[in-house]
């Protein structure tokens, strides 16, 4: 059976100003989540979940309604709280066959075909959990400073996962203001973006981090520092899966033009369709 994708899209989008997940990067005007249910359908996917917040969900899902084609299917969940992204990924939970494996992306980040493609081939045949891993000079856009995920990993699997903070293009490398080491970081650095693949084993344990986090009531946990902290308590196994995609997206509004140029470039290579929903 075909896995189901989960598409993160209750963020607040602070530094971008506006719905990201509406963002028109497409040739036609597409927005960011068009192209992305249009490449996981093309690597398999079946069932769609988006995660949405109270305020700007009504707008999402009149999009999704409007523009995306009547035979994809697609639910909706809300998340009430921004509690982070482990939080919004059980909001998705019932919409879900829980005995099934599925997936988790962003909505602000395009990732590429070839990372779907990966994706959806893993969760069809093997039971272990996965994550793309995306080169570091792969996934940037523009100058200004961004978070990713630094992965570290052995023989194919993840064995830590840090979130670095402040990335920034420098001096023909990378860089990270963010206090930690090391502060220059390898262009063919592998890093999380948050495009994940789960078993059914996961669900407890997503429960478990937000029923005994640490926190007052209001604190986010996210994906990757939950991944992180339950590599070494836990036998899962994560296999990271590198891809040749990159990956793109709007994190602030000078983003747009860019990733724009980038899908134009990916159409001529023959990357991807002119259209959305094209098969």
């Amino acid at each position: 059976m075909n896995p189901s994708l989960v598409i993160l899209a209750a963020g607040r989008a602070v530094r971008y100003g506006g719905l990201k997940p509406l963002a028109p990067i497409g040739v036609h005007g597409e927005g960011v989540i068009d192209l992305i249910a249009s490449d996981a359908l093309s690597g398999g996917f079946d069932h769609i979940v988006v995660v949405v917040n109270p305020e700007t969900g009504p707008d999402i899902e009149a999009h999704v309604l409007e523009n995306w084609p009547e035979e994809v299917r697609v639910s909706f969940a809300v998340q009430h709280q921004p509690l982070g992204t482990v939080h919004a990924t059980l909001a998705a939970e019932s919409l879900l066959d829980t005995s099934l494996p599925f997936a988790i992306s962003n909505a602000d980040d395009l990732y590429g075909r070839d990372a779907f493609e990966k994706l959806g081939q893993h969760l069809r045949t093997k039971s272990t959990n996965c994550l793309i891993g995306f080169q570091l000079d792969h996934a940037l856009v523009g100058d200004l400073p961004v978070s990713r995920g630094l992965c570290n990993v052995v023989n194919g699997h993840l064995t830590d996962i840090v979130e670095r903070r402040q990335v920034y293009a420098w001096d023909g490398g990378f860089a990270s203001d963010d206090g930690l080491s090391p502060v220059l970081l390898e262009p063919d650095a592998t890093v999380s973006m948050n495009l994940w693949g789960f078993q059914p084993a996961i669900w407890p344990l997503m429960h478990r981090a937000m029923e005994s986090r640490d926190f007052d009531d209001e604190s986010e946990v996210a994906l990757s520092t939950f991944v992180g902290s339950i590599l070494h308590r836990h036998p899962l196994r994560f296999d990271v899966l590198p891809t040749t995609s990159r990956c793109v997206g709007v994190t602030h509004a000078d983003d747009l033009p860019l990733v724009q140029m980038d899908v134009r470039l990916q159409v001529e290579l023959g990357e991807r369709p002119e259209c959305a929903f094209a098969f």
